[in-house]
Order: structure tokens, then sequence, then C-alpha cells
């Protein structure tokens, strides 16, 4: 093949990539899992730490309004900037308390998707991240109010617009499909980061190296919800060695997995075992929700319509096995139990 052939396939092949970025939406399930899951995960926040909010985050905090200011100026911050970051630096508990509710009604809009609108284990800067990139997601073409109101008003469909217009609206439409697809890659390339950093930096520890991390970790008194079962746990140092080289695997191999089609799941399947243990053996839950609803946008649209219609399956299953079951089936059921609770207690 010679040059030019070679340069004519190569612009053809860019221009084929720059038209699917433009006309076809990835990642559209995935992205409504995000909306949905960071939105619940904002709103778990809240609603735990509402009856601390005032020592927290309001006029009771140590964290008074006077250092709040003096910390801006530190920084030389100016305008809208200055004025984001000291919204809620108020003495005043009325403002406080409407910006917190408002907060949290918010987080319920963007669960429901009508209208696509703190911790210290690191959950907090994925979810300021991932909250940024979803202000650029089509997040709300699936799994929404807006979706189901869209799809109400499809059979009405108006007369075509022809001219100016008619291309004003395919303009935007790509730039919005090109917005939406570019937020959705930077999503993926920020969790890559993430599982790749973390996996590069435990493998230069030599307690990761050894395998003894997660014997150590879990001796942690902050990290012990269930001391017990901690104690049971690391009392497999040999299951523990195992886990621990895993996990450090499937972290620096989540990168490179990603452009096959099997062993993707294998890695995330991983991920999503490991991110269980952390939250039940390490108490912390809003952390594995978080990497677990960014591990989402990995998953195709096709994996999702299957399991949605595996749950509606399930569900018609349900139904059917309980409208099957006669009313004096259930009042033989009820009339036994209560006779066998009956001769317990009498015993």
């Amino acid at each position: 093949m010679n040059p030019r052939a070679r340069i004519s396939e190569l612009l053809a092949r860019v221009a084929r990539a720059f038209e699917t970025l433009t006309t076809r939406p990835v990642a559209l399930y995935g992205s409504a899992v995000l909306r949905i899951g960071y939105g619940f995960a904002f709103l778990v926040v809240l609603v735990r730490e509402f009856p601390n909010r005032d020592k927290l985050w309001g006029p009771a905090s140590a964290w008074t309004p006077a250092m709040e200011q003096q910390y801006v100026l530190t920084k030389n911050w100016f305008g809208w900037i200055k004025d984001w970051y000291t919204l809620l630096a108020t003495n005043s508990e009325m403002r406080f308390q409407v910006s917190y509710d408002l907060a949290i009604l918010i987080c319920i809009a963007m669960i429901v998707g009508y209208r696509n609108p703190f911790l210290d284990d690191g959950s907090d800067n994925v979810l300021i991240l991932m909250s940024i990139y979803l202000a650029f997601i089509a997040s709300g073409r699936r799994l929404s109010l807006d979706s189901r109101r869209h799809a109400r008003r499809a059979p009405q469909r108006p007369a075509p617009i022809t001219g100016a217009r008619a291309e004003l609206r395919e303009l935007r439409r790509r730039t919005v499909t090109l917005a939406h697809n570019a937020a959705v890659l930077v999503v993926g390339f920020q969790m890559c980061v993430i599982y790749g950093a973390a996996g590069l930096w435990k493998a230069q520890g030599g307690l990761w190296q050894n395998g003894t991390a997660m014997y150590y970790v879990l001796h942690v008194k902050w990290f012990q919800p269930w001391p017990a079962l901690s104690d049971f746990v690391a009392g497999n140092s040999i299951g523990l060695c195992i886990v621990a080289y895993v996990t450090v695997f499937a972290q620096i191999a989540f990168p490179f997995v990603l452009f096959t089609k099997q062993m993707k799941y294998v890695v995330l399947a991983l991920l999503l075992m490991m991110h269980i243990g952390i939250a039940v053996l390490l108490g912390i839950p809003v952390f594995s929700l978080v990497m677990l609803v960014g591990d989402s946008v990995f998953l195709p649209d096709a994996f999702w319509l299957a399991a949605g219609r595996l749950l509606v399956r399930g569900q018609r299953g349900l139904l059917r096995r309980v409208r099957s079951t006669s009313a004096e089936e259930i009042q033989d059921f009820v009339t036994s139990r209560g006779a066998l609770v009956l001769a317990d207690d009498l015993e």
C-alpha cells in the first residue's frame, strides 16, 4: 500500500471514530448507575450525619466561619470561587439548615433522575471528582423520570424540521453526545488511575510483598466493626496471603484487562469481592459503594439489560408462586406454625 493510500485510510478511520463519538452515546445504563449510586452515597452521608450536622459542618463545628475566611484569603481566591467555597461559612443556624435540607433534596432528585443536576477514607475525593464528571454525562437517558417522560412523548412526534433549525439541532445533539462520551472516558480513566496507583503503591510495600498486610490491617482498632469476625479472618494466614497477592495483581492488571472481553469480568468480580470485604471487615461501606459504582461504567448496556430481564423474570416467578398459593394453604401453614409455637411454650 502506497503512502497516499495509507494516509487516506488513516483519515477515514479518524473520521469514523469522530462520527462514533458524536453520534453514539456509550454506557448509557452505566452512566445511570453512576448517577443513582453517587446520589445515594451522598444521601447516605447526609442522612447518617444528620444528628451531628451542626458539630461537623454547621455553626457549632470546630472549623469556624472566621477560619474558613482566613483560609480562603491565604489561597488568594476571588470572585465566584471564593463565594462558592464560603457558601456555608456562616453562623446562621437557619441558613445552614436550609442548605443542608436542600442538599438532601438534590440527592433525591439526582437518584430518581429528575433533571441531572464526609469522610476521611478517600471516598469524598472520588465522590467530588465523579460529581464533576457527571455534570457532562447524559446520565438521565436511562433509569430516570426524564427518560420515562420522553418515552411517553415519543409517539407524538412533531413535524420534521428543515433548514438552519435542523442543522442547529443536529449540532447540539452531536455536541452533547461528544461531551457525554468524553466524560465517560474520563471516568474510566480516573478509575484506572485509582486502581493502578493503589496496586503499584501496594507492590512497593514490604507488608504486601510478604503477604502480611491484611493481617495487620485487621488488627487496627479503628477498622474493627466486628472484632470477633476480624480475629477469625486474621487467624487464616494462608488465606490472607492469597488475598493480598490477588488484590495487588487485580488492581495493577485492571487498566490493561479492560481491552479484553473475558478477563475484564474476572477482574471486576475480584474487585467486587474485595470491596465487599472492605465494607464488612473494615467498616468502610461508603468507600466500597463509591468504588463499585465507578466500576459500573465498564459494564456494557447489554449487561444491564440482561440483569434487568433476570430481575423481572424473578419477580414474575415470585408473583406466580404467591398467586398459586391458595388462602386455605396459607391458613393451614399459619395454624400449624401457631400450634408448634404453642407446644414449644408449653414444654
